[in-house]
């Protein structure tokens, strides 16, 4: 008689559907974003391109006439304008990157809703967190290309360790893009988003972009070394300049550990807000 009891309630009691956390199709919420974008917001993406090169034109150039050379970490000496190229290129990867998985995520979940809909189909939280940072993933790696190639017109590629800059520079990309959306996933107002911008120049200027680490006061190195653009900017700076060593895994590990961090936070919360 239990058993009659049990199947009789299992037949009647509502039947949740099991949403699967991933379904194998992050491809296609990026092939809707870069579609979207080429058709609305071209413009945009095509004026984050030459940002970096306006400031490589005037700091490197420009300035670069007046401060001669600057000796790196490793010891060497490499013109002012070599010196701020990998510097500027690691900053061109963070800001592509940054703009689509925060603000593009912030409008998209908060005003046209279009996670809901996505997420009530098959696909689950980590397709539309990886479609998202992928999304993000291609606008860097488009303004990273650009400006390796401007940087090898100027003759700013100082050794053929240059060539792994672009690798570095997708992961450096897939880094920020992780935890720009899930920091982004947790805001509710435009007014918290102003926050990203607060913290985004800060670490543009003093992640030894335009100068050395060792001009700054010993506990402002400790800060700046553990802001994620330094180990950005160390790291191409050390494959384009040749300074190669063990110690350039350091900056690769720490963005594999942004990269998971991000993703974990970003599914979980995806989850919490439309399928719990």
């Amino acid at each position: 008689m239990t058993g009659i009891d049990t199947d009789l309630t299992a037949s009647v009691a509502p039947q949740r559907p099991l949403r699967s956390l991933y379904a194998g199709n992050a491809r296609s919420v990026m092939v809707r974003g870069w579609r979207a974008t080429k058709s609305t917001n071209w413009l945009v993406v095509l004026s984050g391109f030459f940002e970096p090169i306006f400031y490589l034109l005037s700091m490197g150039l420009g300035l670069g006439a007046l401060v001669g050379t600057i000796t790196t970490q490793g010891g060497e000496e490499v013109p002012y304008a070599a010196f701020i190229a990998p510097a500027l290129l690691a900053v061109a990867a963070m800001n592509g990157a940054i703009y689509d998985s925060t603000w593009n995520v912030f409008f998209k979940m908060h005003f046209a809703k279009l996670y809901e809909g996505m997420l009530s189909t098959s696909l689950g939280p980590l397709d539309v967190a990886l479609g998202e940072i992928s999304l993000a993933l291609l606008r860097g790696a488009l303004y990273a290309t650009g400006f390796m190639v401007v940087m090898q017109v100027l003759g700013l590629n100082l050794s053929w360790w240059a060539l792994l800059a672009l690798p570095a520079v997708l992961l450096i990309a897939f880094g920020f893009a992780s935890l720009g959306m899930a920091i982004t996933s947790y805001m509710k107002t435009f007014q918290q988003m102003d926050w990203i911008n607060f913290f985004m120049l800060p670490m543009f200027l003093f992640s030894a972009t335009f100068y050395p680490l060792s001009v700054y006061p010993q506990g402002i190195q400790y800060v700046i070394q553990a802001l994620p653009l330094w180990h950005g900017v160390e790291l191409v700076r050390g494959l384009t300049t040749g300074a190669v060593g063990v110690g350039l895994l350091w900056h690769v590990l720490y963005y594999l550990v942004m990269i998971l961090v991000g993703l974990v936070f970003t599914t979980k919360r995806l989850r919490a807000l439309f399928l719990d």
